[in-house]
This record gives structure tokens, sequence and C-alpha cells, in this order.
């Protein structure tokens, strides 16, 4: 049983997030047994299971810490930007230059769905905070009378999916540039934003 979060040496969580995220990007999450991420780490067995119950926890941690990085990267954004024309449609910088910087994470995203149930639910986990933050910024828009009044489920989550698609064209196909990725999901986002709007 891991020790409470609060508890935890930092410096030592993060060696172990890093090793597994390393390893899950070099040979892919499957194959990497969880030996070899205390091997890397330098670490004892015991102190792997001080910090995760097993594989799939130290998945979820580190889906978790990418959501967070990428929800903050946003609020970031929306801290400068007031005008909600021009936040709605730039976020979608912020959020894919968020993927970009952190192909590793991207591409774990990319090609882990389907292993198991419990990563399925990770991933879950992990999209569900992301479609949250962009229904929450929806609503506001709406509330604030910049945006007409829409089911908000649908955007937020196609807004999800052209990400999650083109991230797919980067990572696994390779058919699109980091640069093509960004400036396409950019227009999309540009493309809904004109629809969103009310006075157009």
């Amino acid at each position: 049983m891991p020790i409470p979060k609060i508890k935890q040496n930092r410096e030592r969580r993060q060696r172990l997030l890093e090793c597994a995220l390393d390893l899950f990007a070099e040979k892919g999450y499957i194959d990497t047994p969880v030996r070899e991420i205390i091997t890397k780490s330098g670490f004892g067995t015991g102190t792997f299971y001080n910090y995760f119950i097993d594989k799939e926890d130290i998945l979820k941690a580190l889906l978790e810490e990418f959501s967070e990085l990428i929800i903050s990267g946003i609020k970031n954004y929306q801290i400068i930007e007031k005008d909600l024309y021009k936040r709605f449609i730039e976020t979608e910088r912020a959020i894919m230059e968020v993927f970009a910087q952190n192909k590793k994470l991207s591409e774990i995203y990319c090609r882990v769905a389907g292993i198991s149930e419990v990563i399925d639910n990770c991933l879950r986990e992990f999209e569900d905070k992301l479609v949250e933050f962009y229904s929450r910024n929806i609503k506001y828009g709406i509330r604030e009378g910049s945006f007409d009044d829409v089911l908000v489920p649908p955007v937020a989550n196609s807004l999800l999916a052209v990400e999650k698609f083109l991230l797919y064209k980067w990572i696994v196909l390779k058919s699109v540039t980091k640069e093509e990725m960004i400036e396409m999901a950019i227009s999309f986002r540009e493309t809904m934003a004109k629809g969103l709007m009310k006075n157009k």
C-alpha cells in the first residue's frame, strides 16, 4: 500500500515517474515491466511500492500530472487574454503546445487506449477533466453573453476529439508536422468560435 502522497519524498516519486515515462515511450507500456522501472530508477522494490500500487497506478499518475499541466497552461493564458473570442481560439494553441512540448506523454496518451479496462478508465478520467474544463469555459462564454446558448457537451467533446485525432496524425501516423498539427487545431477552434459567437 503506497504511503500517503503528502508524506512522499517528491524527488523519489518524480524519479520513478520520469523513469516510467522514458521506458513507456521507448518500449511501450505493455513491454515495460515494473522491474525495469525500478532498475532504471536505482531504487529498491519497496521504494516503488511505497509510491505506486502497480504499473497502472504510475500510468494514472503520469496522466493526472499531464492533465494538470494542460489545464494550468490554459489558465495561465486565460488570465492574460480577456477577449472571449480570442481566448477561445488561442486556448487551443496553449493546449496543443503543451502536447507538443511533452511528446513522450502525448505518445503514451495516443498509444495506450484499449490495453485494459483499468487503463481505459485512466484515459477516461484524463479526458473527462479536459472536457469538463472546456465545458466550463464555453458555459462562461454563454453566461457572459458572448456565445450562443448551445448544447455544451457536443462542442466540448468535439474539441477533444479533434485534438486527439491530430495528435494521432502527428505521433503515430507521422503524417503532419508538429506545426501543422497546432495550426489545424487552431483552425478548427476558430471555426467553432465563429459558430458560437452571438454577434456573427
